[in-house]
């Protein structure tokens, strides 16, 4: 039996658009995982095996689970801030809604703050839009006074850029 193997080359994937107080995050997650998380499901794997037969014991497979889950998430992370590209929290001069811009909408006779983050970032519940969303994209670029319209799942919807900050 063949294996194939299928390799990336990473200088065509994207760069990772996050925040600094994100970046902090990531590292603290991934200091966590190496330095805690894994070892100790390490430990458990090892006690696990000790019990004896691998076919029928719990404990193994689910520290195995375990494991394969944090030694993904630490690659994820280190993939994530290799590619990094850390955004200023503060508006460019040109007034333009980029990655990082707050800004202020109004639609359907009220008003909305959003924060345009990248992707790892988005909290659409709390205000905090993926550059890479319908949202998002559509807004990038505007200006304060720029009406724009997205297609969105509930139909068209249509804001009015208040203020970018």
């Amino acid at each position: 039996m063949r294996l194939y193997f299928l390799k990336i080359d990473m200088t065509d994937l994207n760069v990772q658009y996050i925040s600094e107080e994100k970046r902090e995050d990531l590292y603290k997650e991934i200091r966590e995982l190496k330095e805690n998380k894994i070892p100790t499901i390490a430990k458990r794997i090892d006690e696990a095996r000790q019990m004896g037969d691998l076919s029928e014991n719990a404990e193994y497979h689910s520290a195995r689970e375990d494991m394969a889950w944090a030694q993904s998430r630490a690659k994820e992370i280190g993939y994530i801030l290799d590619h990094a590209e850390i955004v200023s929290t503060q508006s460019d001069k040109s007034g333009s809604v980029n990655i990082g811009s707050t800004l202020m909408v109004a639609f359907d006779g009220g008003e909305k703050e959003f924060k345009v983050v990248g992707p790892h970032e988005a909290d659409p519940l709390h205000g905090k839009i993926s550059n890479e969303s319908p949202i998002g994209e559509a807004f990038l670029g505007k200006k304060k006074g720029d009406k724009v319209e997205v297609e969105t799942p509930a139909g068209t919807q249509a804001y009015k850029i208040l203020k970018v900050f």
